[in-house]
């Protein structure tokens, strides 16, 4: 029986429908009410103490913003009121252009901003090619920066000052090692690369939110080989591939997906060269992919 009053506090790791809630400088194991919490790391709560260093999650406070991702009829929280988004990718294992693509919807989508982190840079030749694959996004605006997580991450920290940053990617891209290097006491397990599969083994099971110097403070998500979006409405997704705004509304079609409509003004611009054919392609992609 519970005698205390509510308190307020950060949600700053997630397991399950468990939670470690930081309230000043107290972290309290928590648990939420009902079977489906709805409650992501980054979130603001209200909790209510049972115990010594326990206590029940009641409600969430208002959010600036959630990222997710959804499949069917499931959603995946990754994280709540976040100011950067920082897509992880490497030359080893070779990373998936469409899930660069997806993530980045999700950004647009949240009103986040996004960096590309190619880590690994110090593998030659490899890195470099994955280096040439990222610069159709520079030129979109989203700025790219290559470092090694073993070597330098200094270029990555002005990025990160005094932001609440959530690193995504998929598994193998070196997500913990970075999140090592900028934070040695977090001591995040680093998998092994299956190089017969081409991909990452997971290690993070749930996200998890870690301090950054005064102000700063990185949250690391789970390894993805897929980041689904169907939380997306289908008339809305091509608001969210930035260089399609300016032809949005021009096309013959009031209700044009720009797929193989007549006088598609986004069409149009792909044919001229202003939509590179790699995005048309990705959102086409998508589109299919979101439920009707």
């Amino acid at each position: 029986m519970t005698t205390s009053t509510p308190m307020q506090g950060l949600v700053t790791a997630t397991f399950g429908r468990h939670y470690q809630v930081e309230a000043g400088n107290t972290l309290i194991a928590c648990v939420s009410r009902g079977k489906r919490s709805g409650i992501a790391c980054g979130d603001r709560v209200v909790f209510l103490p049972t115990c010594a260093a326990q206590g029940v999650i009641e409600s969430i406070l208002p959010r600036e913003n959630l990222l997710h991702r959804s499949v069917a009829h499931r959603s995946k929280l990754i994280a709540a009121n976040v100011s950067r988004i920082v897509i992880v990718v490497a030359p080893v294992p070779s990373f998936y252009d469409l899930l660069v693509n997806r993530c980045l919807v999700a950004a647009e989508a949240a009103a986040i901003p996004a960096l590309i982190c190619l880590n690994k840079y110090d593998l030659g030749e490899p890195a470099h090619a994955a280096q040439r694959r990222l610069e159709p996004y520079i030129k979109l605006g989203y700025p790219v920066l290559a470092l090694s997580a073993h070597h330098d991450i200094s270029p990555l920290r002005p990025y990160l000052s005094g932001q609440t940053s959530v690193f995504v990617g998929q598994s193998g891209m070196g997500k913990s090692s970075l999140i090592n290097a900028l934070v040695p006491e977090a001591h995040t397990p680093v998998g092994e690369i299956s190089e017969a599969l081409d991909s990452g083994r997971h290690t993070t099971t749930g996200a998890r939110m870690y301090k950054l110097g005064a102000s700063g403070r990185l949250i690391d998500s789970p390894g993805m080989q897929e980041f689904g979006l169907n939380h997306i409405q289908p008339e809305q997704l091509d608001q969210y591939f930035v260089e399609f705004r300016p032809h949005i509304g021009h096309c013959r079609f009031s209700n044009c997906r720009h797929q193989h409509e007549p006088g598609c003004a986004v069409a149009e611009a792909a044919a001229a060269g202003s939509i590179t054919p790699a995005r048309l392609t990705a959102y086409r992609q998508i589109l299919s992919s979101l439920n009707p």
